[in-house]
């Protein structure tokens, strides 16, 4: 029987869950273990708070993100909030009589250097919908304790937080020096795509505000590292890794305008990409290497290609065995630009296929039929 996996929380929860619990030790003057907040879904949630301490002015606890079965390089760590009391007036007082509450990053969060972001440049990188949270659950404690005259000012802080930022795309991004705080529900879904479809669509975005003129996609580093010593003034900002996420970069392309991307890739999935796969992780390369023989054997190619393709285990035993051949090469990116415009009508995406050497071997021009 097939286990159901289990759905985690973000950061932007883990944070909110955490200003709460500060919030309300400062309030009460005793310790909390535990605070249940609301998601912006109207879902409600639990979590247990650590490393709690407090003053008649300052509170501080932690709360472990716990991500579910979901991989996740935030999973594990300590999303610190800090709040601190002052009953002077603040001159950015939204409403009378309702008090304020101000956000801002500690250690191991980072800060947004690039436009194109949900949060412009200079601001710590947490999100609208993790502050609004953040906003929510600390203004009640406000009202319940009858503290609507004060000014609470919270540090979110992750102490790790630069040493894991390390392992994400952060830094292209423009968030430096540490993780953001993100999410839209609060809840992390089990093995889902959205995070990494959000990261594509959120370099695009950072692309486009740059001013690049077109971006370049790539399913790994490798084929990525090839396109940019091809084309050695690239912008750091145009180099997107999609993954196998390529239905998604190429409609997400479209949408903001970038109608010839171009996709770096090994020859495995560039093959997958002219089969129509949405997604080149999951689909059957027996049932590719078939298709890959009839458009050879239609094409009128010689009796060697259709044999090593015949013999052949996997795209990369043909490739490596044919040597590359560039008719096969131009044959199965040519089905590549076309399968490319089913998943974003009007798009001509080029590909860029590269070696298992990190050399490119082969760049299908637009100017081919």
């Amino acid at each position: 029987m097939k286990r159901v996996l289990r759905s985690g929380y973000t950061t932007g929860a883990c944070a909110a869950a955490a200003a709460r619990g500060a919030a309300l030790m400062l309030a009460r003057q005793e310790l909390v273990s535990e605070v249940t907040i609301e998601m912006p879904g109207g879902e409600s949630a639990t979590f247990s708070l650590h490393g709690q301490v407090f003053t008649g002015n300052y509170a501080t606890c932690f709360v472990i993100k716990d991500a579910g079965d979901d991989p996740d390089v935030t999973n594990g760590a300590e999303v610190h909030a800090s709040v601190s009391r002052s009953s002077h007036p603040h001159p950015h007082t939204p409403l009378e009589g309702e008090g304020v509450v101000l956000i801002t990053g500690g250690t191991g969060i980072g800060r947004v250097t690039k436009p194109g972001l949900a949060v412009p440049p200079g601001e710590w990188a947490i999100n609208p919908v993790p502050r609004r949270m953040i906003q929510q659950s600390v203004r009640s404690v406000l009202s319940e304790f009858n503290l609507q005259h004060s000014t609470l000012s919270i540090i979110i802080s992750i102490p790790d937080g630069e040493q894991r930022a390390q392992k994400t795309l952060n830094a292209r991004l423009g968030i430096v020096g540490g993780l953001s705080i993100l999410g839209t529900t609060g809840i992390v879904r089990p093995i889902s795509a959205k995070a990494w479809t959000d990261t594509i669509d959120a370099a695009l975005d950072v692309a486009r505000a740059c001013g690049c003129e077109n971006v370049v996609l790539s399913t790994g580093r490798t084929s990525e590292l090839a396109a940019q010593q091809h084309f050695p003034s690239l912008p750091e900002e145009a180099c997107i890794m999609m993954g196998d996420h390529v239905a998604h970069a190429l409609r997400a392309c479209a949408q903001r305008g970038f109608m010839q991307p171009v996709i770096a890739c090994q020859f495995a999935k560039l093959l997958k990409i002219a089969c129509g796969h949405p997604n080149t992780h999951a689909a059957a390369s027996q049932l590719d290497l078939a298709k890959l023989r009839r458009w050879t054997e239609q094409a009128g190619f010689p009796h060697r290609i259709l044999s090593i393709i015949t013999n052949a285990n996997t795209a990369r035993e043909i490739a490596i065995t044919s040597a590359f051949d560039p008719g096969l090469m131009e044959l199965v990116a040519g089905h590549a630009l076309q399968a490319s415009a089913l998943h974003a009508p009007g798009i001509s995406a080029l590909p860029l296929l590269c070696g298992y050497d990190g050399a490119v071997i082969f760049q299908y021009s637009k100017t081919r039929n």
